[in-house]
């Protein structure tokens, strides 16, 4: 019996050491050659799918403790897909929490307020860090493969900075960004007020979009806006030099001229009424709020001082003062 009692005794002793050190070398920092090694861990991967990545990126873990790990913390089953780094100390426990909970290696790109969707595309197909599933696909083969039911993707993405997986798909990313643009118009349009002259939620992006091109001053934004708005209610042409270079696309040299002005295109809003058919750029929120809440004025005119902010005129004969003062140098 004391044999039995003794042998009892000393392997609980030997298990509760097993079990200490267990615990122990979860607890320890692995000995990485350095911090920051990322790893991939493709979607639908096991744990062992997860560690062969872990070892092929050169993170000595021990597979087996690894794999004993995560069953004892209930956790072999929740591997999350997607990129990862390895921090400073880090732990096998730690490491198993990342993988566990998805806190994947992020990287980041910004669609910046007024640029075209050609010039976001180039910043997309040129970021290292992620798929690029979209090149090569015409407009209109990656609206299809987004199942959008748009006829073109201009003005259609949010301007924001946006935070993806490390690696990720590029559709990803404009998926989202078109999410976040058609919810903003949608909760803009549906509490608009009324008398606003615009026949769709379309056209007033539209309009937001000329807003944003017409200028990047706070204060004039809503000011411009009614200026357009107040057009459109008398069916005067809007006549806003943006539309007419976007409508000139690869021809415009940056030098715009009266021949361009009178060239008609489905963009030039000096030889044609109403709005253009897309939107000419991304609108930031800004120029989306001024779209839904021009400014009470009265004002059909606007010209820029040279300062970056506008003058702002009732009457024709006010306007042609203004742009002697400011444009041609009068008094």
């Amino acid at each position: 019996m004391r044999f039995i009692f003794r042998l009892a005794v000393l392997l609980s002793i030997t298990a509760a050491a097993v079990a200490a050190g267990f615990i122990w070398w979860s607890q320890q920092p692995i000995a990485l050659k350095q911090t920051g090694v990322e790893f991939r861990v493709p979607a639908g991967s096991s744990l062992r799918g997860a560690l062969r990545q872990i070892n092929a990126a050169g993170i000595p873990v021990q597979g087996d403790l690894f794999v004993l790990l995560a069953r004892w913390q209930g956790k072999s089953g929740a591997i999350k897909a997607g990129t990862y780094a390895t921090d400073a100390g880090e732990t096998p426990l730690s490491l198993l929490d990342k993988l566990a909970t998805g806190r994947v290696s992020q990287a980041s790109i910004t669609l910046i307020e007024g640029w075209t969707f050609s010039q976001f595309r180039a910043r997309l197909d040129a970021h290292p860090r992620l798929q690029h599933d979209s090149k090569g696909l015409s407009e209109a083969q990656l609206i299809a493969r987004l199942g959008l039911p748009l006829r073109s993707l201009e003005g259609r993405l949010l301007p924001d900075t946006y935070l993806f997986d490390k690696d990720s798909s590029d559709l990803d990313v404009l998926a989202r960004a078109v999410g976040n643009m058609q919810r903003q118009i949608d909760e803009a349009w549906s509490q608009r007020p009324p008398g606003l002259p615009y026949r769709s939620p379309d056209e007033a992006l539209i309009m937001a979009s000329i807003i944003e091109k017409e200028t990047g001053r706070e204060e004039d934004r809503t000011q411009v806006a009614a200026v357009f708005v107040n057009r459109l209610r008398i069916g005067m042409r809007l006549q806003t030099d943006p539309t007419v270079i976007y409508g000139l696309g690869e021809n415009f040299n940056g030098n715009l001229r009266k021949i361009h002005l009178q060239t008609d295109t489905p963009y030039n809003t000096y030889t044609r009424a109403g709005l253009p058919p897309t939107p000419i750029a991304m609108p930031g929120l800004a120029s989306i709020r001024a779209a839904f809440a021009p400014a009470a004025s009265d004002a059909f005119y606007f010209v820029a001082r040279g300062d970056g902010s506008s003058q702002f005129s009732r009457t024709l004969d006010e306007h042609n003062r203004a742009v002697n003062k400011y444009q041609r140098g009068g008094k």
